[in-house]
């Protein structure tokens, strides 16, 4: 492939240091250090007039972004820079299924609701241009069998990540995006700056040793995710950063009795969460579905989405609060008492350990949890409990809190809220809105979804829409050099 610019490597001696970054309440502030390199310039190489475009992350947006320029503009030179392995997000996602979208949002104001950080702009025309749908089809249509189970997350039929990234990989193979050529991992792109002729200088790193190497870009387009490289890169270039914060996360819980109902789960809660520090008449945070118990807490769809909305908010608190927990949220209060009571007066001589009302659905170990938590001693028979403590039960099945001491880490899915505001790009072509011919796409954008394949719809969206607009853009250069040759 021909670059339009000449390469220069600089070598030996090559001081590695990364710009230094000062924080302040909201924003990440870049201030540049020094460095001291000695220079040795490869001879030029042979120019071209084609395009070239410059993807900084070989993750799910930036590949699919680049596998869509290429499509679109096929003559346009495309090389993707990737300092880790390629889709190694990909790879782990879902348990090594990879959960690639949700398939029960036809509804776009529905699907927008599932984003914490986009639920107001992703009402647009955003998921029109490239939903969840779209994402499926293309995938079946690249020889990847989908499914969707029930709670609406999609996942290829072999239940492996391996056949999502081996049909990005061989779509990249076929659109003349060789692996040898154009994805190089091990490196990073380190600076970012504008030539006088509006091109981008791009620095490039290779990892593993002091070298270093610079290319011109006609189209830059960062889908670098949550790294602190792409937001680097987006301050170098006049952009600004919403501070990132963890999002998706599990609940660790004040409470030693819980640990020993770990593995018990629920399919359907009510949960709120109230943090320390929001005033005193701020609302609860609610989500509803299901819930489990782990060892060192809770976790589950229901806890994770609470921790995806208040994401920013729980970094506030330092990620202490009270929750409280309805298990019972089918049944009124009153129903719940009245259960107990006939449950009494049929099981007077039974142990009240050994016999939960089956209405509840409820395991043996967390029925001991929750006599334990009103006082009763669980040997105690049905008919020397109290009207006072049917009442005690029924309040704590409907209103059970819980102490959050701290947040745990779900390392499958681990998803940050932050990045370039939304206001500083047009989310219908993904351009910025700062400088012409750079694009955003992904986590590396303060966009983030709940659990359940959002995070890789907006993912798939964006690269999408950023490849699309790349190649059209292209398209039109060659057309009016073309013109200009004649």
């Amino acid at each position: 492939m021909n670059f339009t610019l000449a390469r220069f490597v600089f070598q030996f001696g090559v001081s590695v240091q990364s710009p230094s970054i000062r924080r302040n309440h909201k924003y990440l502030l870049l201030t540049p250090t020094k460095r001291k390199f000695t220079s040795a310039a490869i001879p030029r190489a042979q120019t071209s007039s084609e395009e070239t475009l410059v993807v900084v992350g070989g993750g799910a947006a930036g590949v699919y972004g680049a596998i869509r320029a290429k499509t679109v503009a096929p003559k346009l030179d495309v090389v993707v820079i990737e300092k880790g392995k390629f889709l190694s997000k990909v790879k782990i996602s879902g348990g090594g299924r990879c959960n690639v979208t949700n398939g029960h949002c036809a509804d776009n104001m529905i699907l927008a609701g599932n984003y914490p950080r986009g639920h107001k702009e992703f009402r647009g025309s955003f998921f029109n241009l490239h939903g969840p749908m779209d994402t499926m089809s293309w995938f079946s249509d690249h020889g990847v069998e989908l499914k969707t189970e029930e709670d609406g997350r999609v996942f290829p039929v072999s239940d492996s990540s391996s056949s999502v990234i081996d049909c990005l990989l061989s779509e990249v193979k076929h659109r003349g995006v060789a692996p040898s050529v154009l994805l190089q991992s091990g490196k990073a792109v380190t600076s970012a700056s504008i030539s006088a002729g509006g091109k981008f200088l791009l620095k490039v790193e290779k990892r593993t040793m002091n070298l270093a190497e610079c290319i011109e870009a006609d189209y830059l387009l960062i889908a670098s995710g949550s790294s602190p490289q792409g937001h680097s890169l987006a301050i170098q270039l006049g952009h600004s950063i919403v501070n990132p914060v963890p999002s998706l996360f599990t609940f660790k819980i004040g409470d030693s009795q819980l640990t020993e109902l770990s593995g018990v789960s629920f399919p359907k809660v009510i949960a709120k969460l109230k943090l320390a520090n929001l005033q005193r008449n701020s609302p609860h945070l609610t989500q509803v579905g299901p819930m489990l118990v782990t060892h060192w807490g809770l976790s589950g769809p229901v806890i994770l989405r609470l921790s995806a909305w208040g994401a920013r908010d729980m970094f506030g608190s330092s990620y202490k609060g009270i929750l409280t927990v309805d298990f019972i949220p089918d049944s009124h209060r009153e129903d719940i008492k009245s259960i107990l009571s006939q449950h009494k007066n049929r099981f007077v001589k039974q142990k009240v350990l050994n016999s939960c009302p089956m209405e509840f659905n409820l395991v043996k170990r967390f029925w001991k949890y929750i006599l334990d938590r009103v006082g009763l001693d669980g040997d105690t028979s049905w008919a020397s409990i109290s009207n006072n403590s049917l009442i005690s039960i029924a309040d704590i099945l409907k209103h059970c809190t819980f102490e959050v001491t701290g947040k745990g880490q779900f390392k499958d899915e681990f998803v940050t809220a932050g990045g370039v505001p939304l206001s500083e790009i047009s989310l219908n072509t993904m351009e910025s809105k700062i400088h012409p011919h750079l694009f955003f796409a992904g986590e590396v954008l303060n966009i983030d979804g709940v659990t359940g394949g959002f995070n890789f719809q907006n993912a798939w969206s964006g690269g999408y829409i950023a490849g699309t607009s790349i190649g059209k853009l292209s398209n039109d250069a060659t057309l009016i050099q073309e013109a200009l040759d004649l």
